[in-house]
């Protein structure tokens, strides 16, 4: 399962900087994504992340930065929150390598509301990963839907790994990826960016800490954010729960998951012996778990890049990209729901007639649920 986007565009093998971050996103409004559909208003906040004690594999002189979104729901109602910055979006417009205007993903709309006060009450969360050279901002279709809906949630930019603008105005492309070692090296990075993030929000002092649940805590992602929340069940039991959006497995070797988890591929890659490392993952999940194909899909269907490829005019799939991001949304939303609210959503227990697509490729040897 590789992380280039398909059709949309190839990685670029070399990024470089851009211009300092800084500039106002342009007035004008583009693509809007789709509404979420929990009752919720969401809101959204930006954290910047710096472990002092560990170097960041890219650059070992350098402290590993991150930077997080955090979407959670909120009564208050106010002006949306950029999808990027102009400076962000002209580096993943050159990344790409597609005919846009280089402040393409600055004017996509979203819904969360910017600076937004959080809701009361203690709010399990879930911390997600994005695909390698993705943006963190292409979960946001998921992370505005699982907010709505009454959970926290962290998106991790991971640095020098996609397009991230620092709070000094500094704005880094994938500098990584003409050089990106093996895939387990970088999982093993992003497991442990995982863990920091769930350090920091939940420290003494963090204002994060009184609004999380800290017994309903999951984790997921896409792609290489996938294999990553896969290494991070193994070595952090804060985290009860994982998915796995069409990411390779780099560590299925000797790799016991005791938590329930849940694999999504892509029409190709999530077919037994396609879906790398997920073979000699699947017999070690030893809680709940499910592993689903869906037809009509690719790589990135399970991003927000599917309704804006079918904006920019080039679909990376069969299925309409607003139904790729419904679907997800939808099956996402129903195994947190079970894992995390002890609810009982009946697509998890086999074939749907609103979600054709999608197939159970072994549900017959799904372990108890725990």
């Amino acid at each position: 399962m590789g992380t280039a986007l398909l059709t949309l565009a190839a990685a670029a093998a070399s990024i470089a900087p851009a211009a300092p971050a800084g500039a106002e996103p342009p007035e004008d409004q583009g693509f809007e994504l789709l509404d979420p559909t929990g009752p919720r208003e969401v809101g959204v906040t930006e954290l910047h992340l710096v472990d002092e004690d560990r170097a960041d594999l890219w650059f070992p002189e350098q402290d590993r930065q991150l930077m997080v979104t955090m979407w959670y729901p909120t009564r208050d109602e106010g002006e949306a929150a950029p999808y990027m910055t102009a400076d962000e979006s002209a580096v993943f417009v050159d990344q790409l390598g597609i005919d846009a205007p280089a402040d393409y993903f600055a004017t996509v709309q979203t819904s969360a509301v910017a600076g937004a006060e959080v809701a009361r009450g203690k709010l399990p969360l879930v911390v997600l990963s994005p695909g390698w050279s993705f943006p963190r901002a292409t979960l946001t279709g998921l992370g505005e839907e699982l907010a709505s809906r009454g959970y926290a949630v962290a998106a991790v930019g991971h640095h020098y790994e996609a397009p991230m603008a620092l709070p000094d105005g500094t704005v880094n492309g994938c500098l990584a990826c003409p050089t990106r070692p093996a895939g387990f090296d970088v999982t093993t990075q992003r497991a442990a960016d995982l863990s920091f993030v769930l350090d920091e929000l939940t420290a003494r002092g963090s204002q994060w800490r009184g609004h999380l649940d800290l017994d309903r805590v999951a984790v997921g992602g896409h792609s290489m954010g996938g294999s990553a929340a896969h290494t991070v069940l193994q070595t952090d039991e804060r985290f009860t729960a994982g998915f796995n959006l069409d990411g390779a497995l780099h560590d299925a070797k000797d790799a016991p998951v005791e938590a329930p988890f849940l694999l999504v591929g892509a029409e190709v890659n999530g077919v037994p012996g396609n879906a790398d490392g997920w073979l000699s993952a699947w017999p070690q999940m030893s809680e709940w778990k499910r592993w689903i194909r869906v037809d009509q899909t690719a790589h990135s269907s399970f991003t927000d890049l599917a309704p804006i490829a079918d904006d920019l005019g080039i679909p990376i799939q069969e299925m309409d990209g607003e139904r790729a991001l419904a679907l997800t949304r939808a099956y996402v939303t129903a195994f947190l729901d079970r894992t995390l609210g002890c609810e009982e959503p009946p697509i998890l227990n086999g074939p749907s007639t609103e979600w054709p697509e999608v197939a159970f490729e072994n549900p017959e040897s799904t372990a108890p649920a725990p």
